[in-house]
């Protein structure tokens, strides 16, 4: 079952879309949400969501950037009456941009290349990798680890939940992780799923710690995580 949320301060639009979606007669749940706040208090399970740009408070470009630090899948698809937010979506990875009034047939085109997005990328949930030590054994989501930072012969993997100090080889876990993550500095290697902002030293995560990105790599890095955006979160080429 898809997980839907309609984010707009309008009922009107809200039940509009409600209609729509359930004209679709897809196998979905649908939760409704007058502001960005609301929406951003419950539970972060949401397949896809639409969200106006234009609300009291908190607006569609704020709601949007918060969720993307905690999640890179979710499909936003904002719903809007002016165009010129059309590069602010773009900032912020936008799946889709309907122009209200929203018309059935674009709607149903739209909802059904977003469900096809859900479906791939669920597809595509990297398995959990296994890390192998002299003294210990793990299994862990790519998706739980942070970051991961060299700590003389040992090394600490930030999770989600807390910090696994074992030792292993920062070599060896970054190919064994792949291309999801990325070697910042030789001590960092980052879950780029959990990157919540950056500068040309630094970057941010979804937790509000901060790694290192060494200078002579920031080019490269920005050109990886554009690329890793343009896919929608994977680790295209």
């Amino acid at each position: 079952m898809i997980e839907i949320a309609i984010c707009d301060d309008e009922k009107i639009i809200r039940d509009q879309i409600t209609g729509l979606i359930e004209k679709q007669k897809a196998d979905c749940h649908i939760e409704n949400f007058a502001t960005g706040e609301e929406l951003l208090a419950a539970e972060d399970r949401f397949d896809v969501i639409f969200l106006d740009i234009q609300m009291e408070g908190m607006n569609g470009i704020e709601t949007a950037r918060a969720i993307r630090e905690r999640n890179r899948q979710t499909v936003v698809i904002f719903i809007t009456a002016v165009k010129e937010y059309v590069f602010e979506a773009f900032d912020v990875a936008a799946f889709h941009y309907l122009l209200k009034p929203v018309a059935e047939e674009k709607f149903a085109e739209v909802f059904e290349s977003a469900v096809d997005e859900v479906q791939k990328r669920n597809a595509q949930e990297t398995p959990p990798i296994f890390i192998k030590t002299k003294t210990r054994n793990l299994t862990l989501r790519q998706k739980e680890i942070l970051y991961i930072e060299s700590r003389a012969k040992k090394v600490g993997i930030h999770t989600t939940a807390d910090v696994i100090e074992i030792y292993a080889s920062m070599n060896k876990l970054e190919r064994q992780l792949g291309s999801s993550f990325y070697r910042s500095h030789r001590g960092y290697l980052v879950n780029m799923e959990h990157i919540a902002e950056y500068s040309n030293d630094m970057i941010d995560m979804s937790n509000g710690e901060r790694v290192y990105l060494a200078k002579e790599k920031y080019k490269e890095f920005v050109k990886v995580y554009m690329r890793y955006l343009r896919n929608g979160g994977t680790a295209g080429v």
